[in-house]
């Protein structure tokens, strides 16, 4: 019998090929497939969530008010735009935070958002253009109680060329079928993120996620161009896709721990001196 190598045929076995390789190491994160490009989804206004992620941890309350870290600043970013062509993460954070309803998200952070809000505070307060009652005297911005940091440990490492998974679906009996198997790639993603008190300054927790998603690259070429439209959404940056999934991975973890937050105590005091002393 003759293998059927259409367009639509091999976007399902590429699918299913993703299916088996999208799976994280020890922290289990998975790149979500389907309609949605990355593995957060929907929306949130206030408590209410739309269109969440399934597998993402929430709690029943906020516990704070919560600054993020747009991660520009730091001396992973440059690296990680240019290999993954992603502008930004931390919206994607943001709305997953937001859904979990386990903080209220400030403006804090975003220092490109900030300098924005803080440039229209001024101007509608001290232009004096603005109707009598407009509330924008000071004393109306609200505090963040903790600090979000994210940070990419791995990114776009190689795992491997995927040939075993899609080799037993396909058959391998086409040339084709071979380029494809040849140019499938899996790229491994390790994120942290660290929350800080803000007032304190002390670590309230730290996390790590993983995630892989798999690169289709050449894969694509082998039917030209009436495979693109079919096959487009799985090239589009997938380690980028796979960075935002182990920040998924990595959140949910967090909120796990912070679901049963017991703080540590340092006899005498935290900062006072501590317990292991220095000999005379």
């Amino acid at each position: 019998m003759k293998l059927n190598t259409t367009p639509s045929r091999v976007a399902i076995a590429l699918a299913l090929g993703l299916t088996l390789t999208a799976c994280g190491g020890a922290g289990g994160g998975r790149v979500t497939t389907g309609s949605s490009p990355t593995a957060t989804t929907g929306a949130a206004a206030g408590g209410t969530s739309v269109g969440a992620n399934s597998s993402l941890e929430r709690c029943a309350s906020p516990l704070g008010t919560l600054a993020v870290d747009d991660g520009r600043g730091k001396e992973w970013w440059g690296s990680f735009g240019a290999a993954t062509q992603v502008t930004s993460i931390e919206p994607l954070i943001r709305l997953a935070v937001a859904q979990s309803n386990c903080f209220v998200i400030t403006s804090i952070g975003n220092n490109k958002t900030e300098s924005k809000i803080s440039a229209i505070t001024d101007k509608q307060r001290n232009s004096g253009e603005f109707r009598a009652g407009s509330q924008q005297q000071k004393g109306q911005r609200v505090a963040a109680d903790y600090y979000l940091e994210p940070a990419i440990i791995i990114d776009n490492e190689s795992t491997g060329q995927v040939v075993g998974a899609l080799g037993g679906l396909l058959g391998g009996r086409n040339r084709n079928l071979a380029t494809i198997a040849g140019g499938l790639e899996s790229k491994a993603s390790v994120v942290t993120l660290t929350m800080f008190d803000i007032r304190s300054g002390v670590q309230i927790a730290i996390s790590e996620g993983n995630a892989t998603a798999t690169n289709y690259g050449a894969a694509l070429g082998a039917f030209g161009p009436s495979a693109g439209g079919t096959l487009g959404g799985f090239s589009r940056s997938p380690a980028g896709k796979a960075t935002v999934a182990a920040f998924t991975d990595s959140y949910n973890q967090m909120v796990i721990a912070l679901r049963n937050y017991k703080a540590q105590e340092v006899k005498g005091g935290l900062g006072k001196g501590g317990q292991l002393k220095v000999g005379n």
